[in-house]
């Protein structure tokens, strides 16, 4: 396919595609079933011809549902030897479609490389749409810890203490924490998909990010820093999602190494970008950076976001397909489905099944704790770092900014060792024979678990004036590098275990994650006010010593806690 037929085919789906075939009574981006040309192939019209001709009802079906989708046979264990095998084929493979008891015919895929499932896109538009969906990542990320910078001037600006000040940033993650418990599902609903929920919100947080910068009540500032972080918050748990869309299970962990380190790298780059701003411009500065690089991703996302959901991509196919056979026979599974949709099934799936499997399953009851204890010693990183370097070595707000860089330098470092053992070792093997088992993915985590402690008693007991301000900062360095690795493979392992509570575990592990993160932001400064620097930091390294546990037990015992499970695969 060429680069001009790839961008085509992107915008057709994108809002801006969407807008201009509405515009245009679809005269514009026109789908193959509208082409006058259009056949269906063979084997589908063999058996919408042959089949009994009945009218059948829209939801003649006796299948239950719920909002959790399908999973992707490429998104599997069980799939992962269909995906090898099939690398090497030789064209394409026309598949028939099922046809229910009660004669209603699903409309799936033409074939095994149709060129509307996500999977069989070019690399050009799935690296476009994976790139769009990381610097969106990014941003939102980003807009949490840019405020940090301006906490001094927003306690001078209303009369705050440092505590209150702070709020600004904790209550934006906290909003970020609960927003995909409310918007992960409803991107889960095939009649929804993915898109409308990206591109409204993400409409809302940029539209609110204007007033946040010009509030003059502190009250409203801190209201306005929560909406921001709730309306900013849907790809930080269906991002992961959006690529696993496209990504068969093979190539996912190269897939997932951008959208972790987006995730990584964006609270750690904030302070730089706002830190010098603040100090000659004020405090609002790092309020009207945020409105800067947040308005062209949703450009990007206006113009270049295609719908990833299947089951959307299919209903909406089916809906074509309808108009063009005049046979309400052709219905997608995700369309039967819908039908049987209810206002306490989604709450069921997205608020209590979560915390069911939480609460039953050690393997996620572990991930859980030990991602938003990691997550929550990151974010208390923007409190101790102005306790530290401008007291022991007289650096500015601005060279403050400037030591976060470590932490996107650490991340890079492991993406760059994860990526050859992923190229040189687990890709060749997954291709050659498959996993033996989901514990596999967890082998760079092994040894990645020690970094967090080691990296944070570096940092507590070198940071001192009579120590250079490298060998603290290396210290951060080793933290930042392990904690990127740790939280890639248990975010692999974790959909390849649960594949079909992914989405919702995604959320929950968002949101507990981002509940102590918000948390630690305010007991950060008393910790170090009443224990000191050193033992402070010391109590949080011990606190990570559960992970050195936690991953080895996971790694030998893993399959032995999923076949007690009646959650996990």
């Amino acid at each position: 396919m060429s680069t001009t037929d790839s961008l085509r085919d992107t915008i057709q789906d994108a809002p801006l595609g969407q807008i201009l075939r509405f515009v245009t009574n679809n005269r514009l981006f026109k789908y193959p079933e509208e082409h006058p040309e259009f056949e269906l192939p063979a084997a589908w019209n063999h058996i919408l011809n042959s089949a009994d001709a009945r009218t059948v009802c829209r939801t003649g079906t006796d299948t239950p549902s719920t909002i959790v989708n399908p999973t992707s046979d490429q998104n599997t264990i069980e799939g992962l030897d269909l995906e090898s095998k099939g690398l090497d084929t030789g064209g394409p493979t026309d598949t028939s479609p099922d046809v229910t008891d009660n004669g209603v015919i699903l409309v799936d895929w033409y074939s095994d490389t149709d060129p509307a499932n996500p999977q069989n896109w070019s690399n050009l538009r799935r690296a476009l749409v994976g790139l769009i969906i990381c610097f969106y990542t990014f941003v939102v990320y980003l807009s949490s810890a840019i405020y940090s910078p301006s906490v001094g001037g927003v306690m001078e600006k209303f009369g705050v203490s440092n505590l209150e000040a702070t709020l600004g940033l904790a209550m934006y993650v906290l909003g970020y924490g609960i927003g995909p418990l409310l918007f992960s599902p409803l991107g889960e609903i095939p009649r929804i998909g993915r898109n409308p929920v990206y591109i409204v919100t993400f409409g809302i947080f940029v539209v609110i990010s204007i007033p946040t910068a010009l509030v003059d009540s502190f009250a409203g500032l801190i209201v306005l820093r929560f909406l921001q972080g709730f309306f900013g918050s849907p790809c930080l748990a269906s991002g992961g999602a959006s690529l696993g869309d496209m990504y068969g299970m093979i190539h996912m962990p190269l897939a997932m190494i951008a959208w972790v380190g987006a995730m990584s790298c964006g609270p750690s780059l904030g302070p730089l970008i706002s830190a010098y701003a603040v100090t000659a411009k004020g405090w609002r500065w790092s309020l009207y950076e945020s409105i800067w690089v947040s308005a062209p991703v949703l450009i990007a996302l206006f113009i270049f976001m295609p719908e990833t959901s299947a089951p959307n991509i299919l209903l909406r196919r089916a809906e074509r397909l309808r108009q063009v056979t005049s046979s309400q026979r052709l219905q997608s599974r995700s369309e039967i489905d819908q039908a049987h949709l209810t206002l306490s099934g989604i709450v069921v799936e997205a608020l209590i099944k979560p915390l069911e499997i939480t609460i039953k399953d050690p393997a996620v009851l572990f991930v859980q704790i030990y991602s938003a204890i990691l997550y929550a010693i990151y974010y208390s990183y923007f409190e101790v770092f102005p306790l530290v370097f401008p007291v022991y070595y007289g650096m500015t707000l601005g060279e403050v900014g400037l030591v976060f860089i470590c932490i996107a330098i650490g991340c890079i470092l492991a993406i760059i060792l994860y990526g050859l053992y992923l190229y040189y070792v687990l890709i060749p093997r997954m291709k050659k024979s498959g996993i033996a088992q989901q514990e596999d993915v967890l082998t760079p985590g092994l040894a990645a678990c020690f970094g967090p402690t080691i990296g944070l008693f570096i940092f507590a007991w070198t940071a001192r004036a009579s120590i250079h301000w490298i060998v603290p900062v290396i210290g951060v360095t080793i933290y930042a590098g392990s904690i990127f690795t740790v939280l890639q493979v248990v975010f692999l392992y974790v959909p390849m275990t649960y594949p079909q509570y992914s989405a919702s575990l995604f959320a929950a592990n968002d949101f507990f994650r981002s509940a102590l993160a918000s948390g630690s932001i305010l007991f950060a400064h008393p910790l170090y006010k009443n224990l000191g620097f050193a033992k402070g930091t010391s109590l949080l390294g011990g606190l990570s010593v559960i992970g050195i546990f936690g991953m080895w037990i996971l790694f030998f015992c893993g399959a032995k806690l999923r076949a007690l499970s009646k959650f996990a695969t």
